[in-house]
C-alpha cells in the first residue's frame, strides 16, 4: 500500500494531513488545555508551522502511515496519527506504529477520539498488516488513558523520559499502552468481531 487512505467512520471523515490544514492545526495547538500534557502551554504559530512540516514528512517514512485531519461534516475536529516508532525504547519500526490523537476542546467527551482511533487501528491491522500498535501519554493524563483502554489497548509499562523542561506530573512518568493484531482480531477483542 502506498499513499495514505481516506478513512471514514459513522461521524468522521479522516483525510491525509495536507498544507490546507495548517490553520486548523494552529487553532488546535494554540489552546493551552489541548497542549496541557504535551508542552504545558499554547504553541506559537512558528512552532505549529515547524511541527506541521514534520507531520507532513511523517507520511513519507512508511507507506500508508502518517497524520489524518478529522472532520465531522465540514468542521475540523482534530487529527489522528499512525506513525513509525522514533525512539530506540519503542522497539523496531517494522510491523508497528504509534497511535495518537489531538482534538479541539469543543469536541472532547463526544467519543470522537475513540471513534477515529478505532478506525486507525482497523486500518493499521486490516489494511496495512501491522503487528502491533502502541500509544503513549503522561501517567496523569487520565482522559487519554481512558481512550486507550476503550480501544482495547492494555498498559504495557510506565517509564521516564529525560526532559529538559518537565511538566507538572512528569515525576509520575509516561505510560505505554498497546494492542497486537491477534488481540485486536480475537473473538471478544476490540476488532472486527466486536463491531
Amino acid at each position: 500500500m502506498g499513499a495514505q487512505a481516506v478513512l471514514r467512520t459513522a461521524r468522521l471523515r479522516l483525510v491525509p494531513l495536507a498544507e490546507e490544514h495548517l490553520e486548523a492545526e494552529v487553532a488546535l495547538d494554540s489552546d493551552p488545555e489541548v497542549m496541557r500534557y504535551l508542552t504545558g502551554r499554547a504553541s506559537t504559530r512558528a512552532e505549529v508551522e515547524s511541527r506541521h512540516r514534520a507531520r507532513l514528512a511523517a507520511a513519507a517514512r512508511v507507506p500508508g502511515l502518517g497524520f489524518w485531519a478529522g472532520f465531522d461534516d465540514a468542521e475540523f475536529v482534530g487529527w489522528w496519527i499512525l506513525e513509525p516508532p522514533e525512539r530506540p525504547d519503542q522497539g523496531p519500526v517494522a510491523g508497528q506504529a504509534e497511535l495518537g490523537y489531538r482534538l479541539l476542546r469543543r469536541h472532547w467527551r463526544r467519543g470522537l477520539a475513540t471513534e477515529g482511533a478505532r478506525e486507525l487501528l482497523r486500518h493499521g491491522f486490516a489494511d496495512l498488516g501491522l503487528r502491533r500498535v502502541f500509544a503513549e501519554t503522561m501517567a496523569v493524563n487520565t482522559a487519554s488513558r481512558a481512550t486507550m483502554a476503550a480501544l482495547g489497548m492494555t498498559h504495557v509499562r510506565t517509564f521516564s523520559l529525560d526532559l529538559d523542561d518537565p511538566l507538572p506530573g512528569s515525576e509520575l512518568g509516561e505510560v505505554e499502552y498497546a494492542v497486537t493484531r491477534e488481540e485486536w482480531a480475537a473473538p471478544g477483542g476490540p476488532g472486527p468481531a466486536s463491531a
